[in-house]
């Protein structure tokens, strides 16, 4: 263990919570599996983290943007609340764990047992059905500490050996099974682009898959919307961005005020016109929105034609579970915004709701599960239900980010430090996984990771015939399915 411990602090500090060099090497490796040239396994490399890295640049950028708004409505209207955003539940998650003197430092542990937990499932995919490689590295630390301290609230008295074991198997488990469930409705989205989504949303997209066909009709989506006049500029992914920004951080900042706005953005100078600080600040959202999309086509295209050599040689029939950014470039450009908006229209809906009935705990939105968590259930609503499904999941998203993310922080006592993790699964499944572990103790756990683990097995004996299918070959998926609709394949129906 001793030998083992220092590779696994360089493993875990340079390339797993990197996540550009692991998606990196993890193409270089699949190319090399594939016997590419050394040549074309360097290019691959270097293709797939610019791109991770463009895709960073893109995501710190619109936080970026975001934050200064945050901190002027913290400050304005005088609120002192928790963050509901996965950096701060982070900060919040550590002081926790820190302040009833256990050490913060056994989550690399963690990590550990974690990924080994979802490889062991990977490998003994013909018994555990699970067909995904949980690799966003960023996110497994984010997770990790606020599981970390949902253990230690759970069981106080558990020495950290047993804890470390009993979160490793349970954090290892929901990787493995919450990214398998994004596979048909990832595989759906973007025609068999090889890969499913590891992140903050999981379940949600899961659940979103189901219910947007009921709320609405594909027929009537974003694509499909023809605007009359000079609304027709909107049919432009960058026009719409920039004018509905303006309109949604011109409201907020104008409120807000140039005075505080100076104290809070370093970046606003003196000598710069009010508006054009606004319209400025709006632009820059459509402009990293680009960004991100560009990262989002290099990396993937590099990770879904190299993963097939791993996914042959390594662990057969698997997908990597990657950043939730990566469904972007396959759905309308516009249901980016469009999730964003609604998502937030149910936050600020929400936190009035605290407001007015006096709850004990106010909740302040981060932008990171505002932004990506609705926005990414909306591009998957947009295709599956319309316009009105990507309106109405994203909304109802926000008002369950809020509320959810309010009780977990005031009941999980995170919210004395300022956050919680904030992003919907965490919102929702996570805080029912800590009240089952509290209430039922270690029979509580058993319960949870067999329920998970059933999860996968339950969508299989539904589909036994395509349930491999539709990760390994999807043009033979859309063969069984022709055959079962009887139609030609071009005419086939994936829904």
């Amino acid at each position: 263990m001793e030998i083992l411990m220092p590779i696994w602090e360089f493993f875990q500090n340079n390339i797993l919570t990197k996540p550009q060099f692991f998606i990196g090497f993890i193409v270089f490796a699949g190319y090399a599996l594939l016997r590419k040239p050394i040549y074309e396994c360097l290019a691959g490399f270097i293709k797939a983290v610019v791109g991770y890295m463009i895709l960073n640049v893109a995501s710190g950028g619109l936080v970026g943007n975001f934050r200064p708004v945050l901190a002027g409505l913290k400050d304005r209207f005088d609120l002192s609340a928790a963050v509901i955003d996965p950096y701060f539940g982070q900060t919040a998650a550590q002081m926790s764990v820190e302040n009833i003197g256990r050490s913060f430092s056994m989550m690399m542990m963690v990590l550990l047992i974690a990924f080994t937990m979802n490889i062991l499932l990977v490998l003994f995919r013909r018994y555990t059905k699970i067909r995904t490689l949980f690799i966003t590295g960023h996110i497994m630390v984010q997770q990790s500490s606020t599981a970390l301290w949902l253990v230690l609230f759970c069981f106080p008295d558990l020495q950290d050996p047993g804890v470390v074991l009993m979160l490793g198997v349970l954090l290892g488990t929901y990787w493995a099974v919450a990214s398998n469930l994004t596979v048909e409705p990832v595989a759906k989205l973007t025609e068999g682009g090889g890969f499913a989504t590891g992140h903050q949303q999981m379940f949600a997209i899961y659940f979103t898959s189901k219910i947007a066909k009921k709320i609405g009709n594909p027929k009537k989506s974003l694509e499909n919307l023809k605007l009359p006049g000079f609304l027709s500029i909107f049919n432009e992914n960058v026009v719409a961005t920039g004018i509905l920004m303006f309109i949604f951080f011109g409201c907020i900042i104008t409120i807000l005020g140039p005075d505080l706005m100076h104290q809070i953005d370093k970046g606003f100078k003196d000598t710069q016109n009010f508006g054009f600080y606004i319209l400025e600040k709006s632009l820059n959202f459509a402009v990293y929105l680009t960004i991100l999309q560009l990262g989002v086509r290099m990396f993937v295209s590099e990770l879904t034609n190299s993963f097939q050599g791993i996914s042959d040689k390594i662990l057969p029939g698997s997908v990597p579970a990657v950043d939730c950014a990566a469904t972007y470039g396959f759905g309308h450009p516009n249901a980016v915004t469009f999730g964003f908006l609604f998502g937030a229209f149910g936050q600020f809906l929400a936190i009035l709701g605290l407001v007015v009935f006096h709850s004990p705990i106010l909740v302040i939105s981060g932008f990171v599960p505002l932004f990506f968590d609705n926005a990414t259930l909306a591009v998957f609503a947009n295709r599956l239900g319309g316009i009105r499904a990507a309106a109405i999941i994203p909304f109802c998203c926000g008002i369950l980010q809020v509320l959810g993310g309010g009780f977990a922080a005031y009941y999980f006592t995170t919210g004395n430090f300022g956050g919680w993790h904030g992003n919907i699964d965490w919102d929702t499944v996570w805080p029912v996984i800590g009240l089952i572990m509290q209430n039922f103790q270690y029979v509580g756990v058993a319960f949870v990771v067999i329920a998970l683990l059933a999860i996968p097995q339950i969508i299989y004996q539904r589909h036994k015939d395509t349930y491999f299918l539709i990760a390994e070959d999807y043009d033979q998926y859309k063969e069984v399915l022709a055959k079962k609709q009887g139609v030609p394949v071009d005419q086939v129906v994936v829904d």
